[in-house]
């Protein structure tokens, strides 16, 4: 899924039904917003994001971009599993258990009967 996608639920939605478990989420990031809806598409759609945005100022043409950082990855559980920062450029390793996003139980069976 890439930058702005973040903003359509069905875009997750439809790779959670093909199966995936880790959504990838190249983006260059100048709103608030995404890391936080990125919770969001964890836990409806029981899968890892992994989003990994710009840090810096980019200007074309008298506009300025000022991009957020803050490169994550989120679990299944609703956890951010590791952050970036918002203006060092940083590199991170966190392993994550694939049997977490293979379950699509958001409660256990128990608390549903």
């Amino acid at each position: 899924m890439i930058c702005f996608d973040w903003c359509f639920p069905e875009a997750a939605r439809i790779l959670a039904l093909k199966d995936a478990e880790i959504i990838c989420h190249p983006a260059n990031l100048v709103l608030p917003y995404a890391p936080k809806a990125m919770f969001a598409r964890s836990i409806e759609n029981r899968v890892f994001t992994i989003t990994a945005n710009r840090i810096g100022v980019e200007e074309r043409g008298g506009e300025r971009l000022s991009f957020i950082g803050l490169s994550q990855v989120t679990s299944p559980k609703m956890e951010v599993l590791i952050q970036a920062g918002e203006s060092v450029e940083d590199a991170g390793v966190v392993e994550v258990d694939l049997l977490l996003a293979r379950n699509k139980w958001i409660t256990s069976l128990k608390s549903c009967v």
